[in-house]
């Protein structure tokens, strides 16, 4: 899991790069990726979401949003917060957002149930506009940039943080007028809606 290029060392930042050895969860001896045994919110994520296969343009549009609203913040932030941006959100229905106006922004950068960074705002809304108006729809465009194939990663050097597929996703959808969208947040958002799988050799999750 990567998040921006400041998050990368740190261990329990659920878009960091996952670390070569495996850790025992307490709840259950399951050797997990170490990043996710710190919280129970960290556990779930692991074991039912990162790195499993989600399709969806409004699924897929939320990640998006998430992984934007990630940057410089630990995931943990975001995943508790989760509920709240859903609420805010219109559950990120692309065509609601799309609508959302400037008494919106001002309702969202009072809610203190979200981050509320204006630039973060105001390109989710942007990018809902530009999501609505993609031909074949955004699960379509970012799911074309999944490698095909990978080998699982077994030691924490081997986990990038930006690959050639990441860059050309970012590359694209800045194309296409998407913002806070960079290489790196594109790999993130690869490895959160499983066009990868980063899960550890030694991850129970692992191939799943």
């Amino acid at each position: 899991m990567t998040g921006s290029a400041g998050t990368v060392a740190s261990a329990v930042q659920a878009t960091s790069a996952v670390q070569a050895t495996g850790q025992v969860a307490p709840i259950d001896n399951r050797v997990r990726c170490s990043w996710a045994t710190s919280t129970p919110e960290y556990v779930r994520y692991h074991d039912e979401e990162w790195g499993v296969p989600l399709h969806g343009d409004n699924a897929m549009f939320e990640r998006m949003c998430l992984e934007a609203f990630q940057s410089g913040l630990s995931w943990i932030t975001i995943l508790r917060k989760r509920p709240a941006f859903r609420k805010a959100f219109a559950d990120f229905d692309i065509a609601a957002v799309a609508r959302f106006d400037q008494s919106d922004v001002a309702r969202l950068m009072t809610d203190a149930g979200i981050v509320r960074n204006r630039m973060k705002i105001d390109a989710a809304l942007s990018n809902a506009v530009m999501a609505q108006g993609l031909e074949d729809g955004l699960d379509q465009l970012l799911w074309s940039f999944a490698p095909e194939t990978r080998r699982r990663p077994a030691t924490s050097p081997q986990i990038p943080t930006v690959t050639a597929e990441s860059t050309a996703m970012a590359k694209e959808l800045k194309k296409r007028g998407f913002r806070f969208v960079g290489p790196t947040t594109a790999y993130a958002l690869m490895q959160a809606t499983g066009m990868v799988d980063d899960h550890a050799v030694q991850c129970w999750r692992a191939g799943l």
